[in-house]
């Protein structure tokens, strides 16, 4: 993104003017562009969905630095914080190496902003790991919240107080709304317009801008692997052999005669060092291996329920609703992966 960011835009033409929506986009060092500028972009689309004539919404993406430079070195151009409806707080790189507490409080005067804003009455909403921040201004204490699957265990240890929701896409308490990771801003963005504009507006404008406007979880997009692992050498060890053995009938007694342990020791070191069962992880890894099965083979459900381990369909069509939100045959629907030309309809999909 090369140059400047305007300071301010008008989602809704002349509608912007007679009962727009105020919304501020905090902006601040090292803050996802895409982010900044991605709700704004779907809200102008809202506006001349909506009409000249409908409210609208002035967005204007402020600060309280003189200047900013968000992700990927891209220069913005900020306005003083100013009364506003809603504030939005986008998020941020966040990967393992992150110093997250040096990188907190290098955003102290975000923090006291958002802090500000909260006690002035301004409804508060961060996108993905943006609840960090909110965590940090104390905004979270005692409320339901979301955030990105990934690092939804991090917020939760870093804010017992806040009751983490991470299957939740948005979860709004008591004017503080939080959204799960990136694209989720889409969703809480269309469910802004749906309350502004009506539902119908909503929809047109999730069509004109091919973005879902069905999805109610984040479960589905969950991928294990990817979690940061805390088990130790035998935890380790023990999940590698039921990794290996996913089909098999779960005994509890071979597994521990495998590792030459008592059943007793085998659960509390386990849960020591994973916080959960053998039989958990099990059941965590077989649904993953279902989900794959389901978005890249013909195979029926059955035949997917025997592969991983479960003679019964039922027993496992009711786990993998448990595990991801969905029962098989409508995961498949909705994740199918093909190779079928992208002008065809997509399975699952509302159409236009």
């Amino acid at each position: 993104m090369a140059g400047a960011a305007s300071q301010e835009k008008d989602g809704g033409g002349s509608g912007a003017g007679h009962g727009a929506l105020r919304i501020g986009i905090l902006a601040y060092p090292g803050c996802f562009a895409s982010e900044v500028f991605g709700v704004p972009d779907l809200l102008t689309m809202a506006g001349h969905v909506a009409g000249p004539d409908a409210p609208g919404y002035r967005v204007s993406i402020v600060s309280p630095r003189r200047r900013v430079t968000a992700s990927g070195g891209a220069s913005l151009d900020v306005r003083s914080l100013l009364e506003v409806d809603v504030l939005v707080v986008p998020g941020f790189e966040l990967h393992p190496e992150t110093n997250l507490d040096a990188r907190l409080a290098l955003l102290a005067p975000e923090i006291a902003a958002i802090r500000g804003q909260a006690a002035a009455g301004t409804a508060v909403v961060s996108l993905c790991v943006g609840a960090f921040l909110l965590a940090e201004a104390g905004l979270l204490d005692g409320r339901r919240a979301t955030t990105s699957w990934l690092h939804a265990g991090e917020l939760a240890r870093r804010c017992p107080q806040a009751d983490v929701r991470p299957e939740h896409l948005v979860v709004t308490d008591a004017g503080v709304t939080t959204t799960a990771a990136f694209s989720a801003m889409y969703d809480f963005a269309l469910d802004l317009i749906r309350r502004h504009n009506g539902s119908r507006v909503a929809r047109a404008t999730a069509r004109v801008a091919l973005v879902d406007d069905a999805r109610t979880s984040q479960t589905p997009y969950v991928d294990p692997q990817l979690l940061p692992q805390p088990g130790r050498e035998f935890a380790q060890r023990v999940m590698r052999r039921l990794d290996q053995n996913l089909a098999e009938r779960y005994d509890l007694t071979a597994l521990s005669d495998a590792f030459q342990v008592s059943t007793r020791t085998l659960l509390r070191r386990f849960a020591q060092e994973t916080g959960r069962s053998p039989l958990a992880h099990l059941q965590t890894s077989r649904i993953r291996r279902a989900r794959h099965l389901l978005e890249t083979t013909e195979r029926t459900v059955a035949a997917v329920a025997t592969a991983v381990g479960y003679q019964d369909p039922g027993t496992f069509a009711a786990l993998f609703a448990r595990h991801t939100g969905h029962r098989p045959s409508a995961y498949r629907a909705a994740f199918r992966r093909t190779d079928r030309s992208s002008t065809q309809a997509v399975p699952g999909g509302t159409g236009s």
